[in-house]
């Protein structure tokens, strides 16, 4: 197994570098939505179902396939012989911070549900706030994965 997985190597990292692009787009897009459904349209009337059905679809057609892309790639990348050197700092803050990085997807979709529900409680700043816990998680996984430390 850990031969192929050397074989398929530029393969995996590629199809893993297309999720990771893709589930980014959407951790950076969705809360935008959410700030602006928020602060503009409200929770009720046909704006407002068009941007449950746009938060909806981007939550489940974009984002979530990506995030399980990421996570299958990102996992064979790992199991691939002398890939990652666990001695080293940076497989376990790439790690934590991918961790946290699912965790706030899990949040994001929460939101979705709560605005479908008719159960927003957050204003628009608690969402332009968190819309920038994505980009702190990048810095430091792309620090960790190419610095190396």
């Amino acid at each position: 197994m850990t031969d192929l997985l050397a074989i398929a190597y530029p393969w995996v990292k590629s199809l893993h570098i297309i999720s990771v692009i893709s589930w980014m787009a959407a951790l950076f897009y969705l809360p935008r939505l959410l700030v602006h459904h928020t602060e503009q349209v409200g929770q009720s009337g046909q704006t407002h179902d068009l941007f449950k059905m746009m938060e909806f679809k981007l939550a489940t057609v974009i984002m979530r396939p990506a995030m399980i892309g990421t996570w299958i790639f990102g996992l064979a990348l790992v199991f691939t012989p002398g890939i990652v050197d666990w001695a080293a700092v940076w497989p376990w803050t790439k790690g934590a911070s991918v961790l946290a990085m699912t965790g706030f997807h899990g949040w994001l979709v929460g939101r979705v549900k709560a605005f479908a529900a008719g159960e927003n409680r957050l204003s628009g700043k608690r969402y332009r706030i968190m819309n920038e816990v994505p980009t702190l998680l990048m810095i430091i996984i792309v620090f960790s994965v190419v610095v190396k430390f």
